[in-house]
């Protein structure tokens, strides 16, 4: 099997306040391969988060590498960061916080474009009308600013500004949480088609294991700073070998009281 494009070897995350410590990641290793969806799923608090800053240059490691195609960027200087925003861009949970509500959405999408030196302004125009529709937006929105539209929409956006420079990694932190089931669905299934007809390689963090089944290639499960189960994921989401995959599975509500009740106590017997 080919090299992966992205791999985290024994990472290692500790936070410092006064003389406590909190051990956010516990040697956590994974890698995906280019083309690749990998899930990554967790509660609250279970570090998932933590790795994506980690990639991103967002917060330092205490331990561990990050190797993105061959390179090690675990301390990467932030120039060499910058450059590298190019191969790799993330999608936030909040949408309306990653854009700029006084810049156009063609002037948001078109900062990506603007390190290609050998671009003109005509060619970053046809670049935004083409991942707009791409990504099931109106042209006219390029002349549009963030408050004029819904958090779905908005997310869309989010997605353009992500994909628009063909990057080889992108990071979606929580992509969905935010948005109704039906937009949901409706982002979702978007990503997967980018994802094909992009080729591109997706790390999708979510705490929903049934989310990260409809989009993933594979599935790491996170509790608690470490990763207690990988594989194919609908293996993991139809067949969880970890009490605390099961658990994940039964916090999903479910119509019937009697039924939601049972995997409550589920929940909390795994978590103990």
């Amino acid at each position: 099997m080919n090299t992966p494009l992205l791999q985290v070897e024994d990472l290692r995350v500790t936070f410092k306040s006064g003389n406590k410590e909190f051990h956010a990641l516990k040697g956590v290793s994974l890698d995906i391969h280019a083309g690749e969806t990998l899930g990554l799923v967790g509660e609250s608090g279970s570090g998932k988060t933590t790795i994506g800053k980690v990639i991103l240059g967002q917060i330092p490691a205490t331990s561990g590498k990050i190797i993105f195609d061959g390179e090690d960027i675990t301390q990467a200087t932030r120039a060499r960061r910058r450059e590298l925003g190019r191969d790799i861009q993330v999608v936030f949970q909040d949408p309306y916080g990653s854009l700029n509500p006084v810049r156009t959405i063609g002037d948001t999408l078109a900062e990506p474009l603007l390190m290609q030196s050998t671009l003109t302004r005509q060619d970053r125009e046809r670049k935004v009308a083409e991942v707009l529709d791409q990504v099931g937006m109106p042209q006219d929105t390029a002349s549009r600013y963030p408050a004029q539209f819904s958090g779905g929409q908005r997310q869309r956006i989010a997605i353009a500004r992500a994909v628009i420079g063909r990057p080889r990694l992108v990071v979606c932190d929580e992509p969905v949480s935010g948005l109704d089931l039906s937009v949901q669905a409706q982002v979702l299934n978007l990503l997967n088609d980018l994802q094909k007809s992009m080729g591109l390689t997706l790390l999708f963090i979510s705490h929903d294991l049934t989310v990260v089944r409809h989009v993933s290639h594979r599935t790491a499960v996170l509790f608690r700073g470490d990763i207690v189960e990988m594989g194919d994921a609908a293996q993991v989401h139809d067949d969880p070998q970890h009490a605390y995959t099961k658990a994940l599975l039964s916090a999903a509500p479910v119509p019937n009281p009697i039924v939601q009740k049972q995997r409550r106590e589920a929940w909390r017997a795994a978590k103990v």
